[in-house]
């Protein structure tokens, strides 16, 4: 099992390498807020994937699947949400950048954008198994979806980090700076739209 272990884990941190939809969220809120908003992002996207990973266990995957246009019509409000904060944001005259929101809801855009996405809802179905023995016990599952959701996290706070670091050096460039959020923001969109059940992850 600690064999499968390390594997899950190298697999898990380099598939934390290539961006996707939440990658881009937490980009375009560690630039706009800084990092406190962006590991927010973090959290609510683990905490998204927490959810699919939950469904995946306890074997209610075909119950997504039966309810696919249920969860298509929540997708596309997502990409439209997505878009508008994109639009919004790109337009956005250069001194509100650093007006951050009082309370802006990060964590439940990143929870809502890694819920919605059937892509990794069916990759992590198919991926997890890979790494559990042959006579699974509830130990071994929880401890796969832990490391899983650990790497992920770790990867995804990494992320966050350099966007926030990023953010201080743009902060002569605002104008710039605002136009990377918007456009990571419209890339989060795009990738959401993108994200159907018959693309592999």
């Amino acid at each position: 099992m600690s064999g499968s272990l390390l594997a899950l884990a190298l697999a898990s941190a380099v598939l934390v390498t290539i961006p996707g939809p939440n990658v881009a969220l937490i980009i375009a809120n560690s630039l706009r807020y800084g990092l406190r908003s962006g590991l927010l992002t973090v959290f609510g996207t683990t905490a998204g994937v927490l959810v699919q990973l939950v469904i995946v266990v306890v074997g209610l995957t075909a119950l997504v699947e039966t309810a696919a246009h249920v969860v298509a019509w929540l997708r596309w409000a997502g990409v439209a949400y997505l878009l508008w904060l994109g639009i919004r944001t790109w337009r956005a005259p250069v001194e509100a950048l650093d007006v951050e929101p009082l309370t802006p809801p990060v964590f439940w855009h990143g929870m809502m954008i890694a819920a919605l996405n059937p892509k990794t809802l069916l990759f992590v179905a198919a991926f997890l198994p890979q790494f559990l023995p042959g006579a699974a016990t509830t130990a071994d599952v929880v401890l796969v979806a832990v490391v899983f959701i650990a790497i992920l996290a770790l990867g995804d706070c990494v992320w966050a980090i350099s966007a926030s670091s990023a953010r201080r050096w743009l902060k002569r460039y605002a104008r710039a700076r605002n136009r990377l959020t918007g456009g990571f923001l419209v890339a989060a969109a795009g990738g959401l739209a993108l994200s159907r059940r018959d693309i592999q992850a």
